[in-house]
């Protein structure tokens, strides 16, 4: 599949089969997506794979659709404001990077931002000086979801003179 497929048909996975998928497959995707590009070479990410026990205290109402792996993916803040923000957008390429490198093997991610939580945040550890982009369920997918519509990218589009 070429590349512009795939980022089209890419999909955030609400149900996974069980099979478990291999950590040094993980591996090389967590490889991949650090080719993200990032300000001035920071590599702002950092990330924790989340067990059974935390697992069951995030209390997600729909347990990442039974992901057999949970990963959070956390950003580090920067010196100013401004490298924190840089940071987050190339913690956000890394995530983008890492779910194209997980479906481009029949893999897929669940996407689920209920780190903003205080409580989560502390469960999983997150140091103040971090933020946390968001945590992922990893694995197969036992339903793949429509493409749902978009708004056509002109009007998106703004020409300045």
């Amino acid at each position: 599949m070429n590349m512009i497929d795939l980022i089209k048909s890419r999909r955030n996975i609400k149900k996974f089969k069980t099979d478990l998928v291999d950590q040094n497959i993980i591996q090389k995707w967590l490889e991949a997506a650090s080719m993200a590009p990032n300000h001035r070479m920071t590599e702002p990410w950092e990330i924790t794979f989340i067990g059974p026990e935390t697992r069951k205290k995030l209390n997600h109402k729909t347990d990442f659709g039974n992901a057999p792996v949970l990963m959070a993916v956390l950003s580090r803040h920067g010196a100013t404001q401004v490298e924190t923000e840089e940071n987050a957008a190339a913690t956000a390429c890394f995530i983008q990077n890492f779910n194209l490198a997980a479906w481009s093997e029949g893999a897929g991610t669940f996407w689920s931002s209920i780190g903003i939580n205080g409580k989560n945040r502390e469960l999983l550890e997150v140091p103040e000086n971090y933020d946390l982009l968001g945590v992922f369920g990893i694995g197969y997918p036992e339903v793949v979801p429509e493409e749902k519509p978009r708004t056509a990218i002109e009007q998106k589009i703004k020409y300045l003179p």
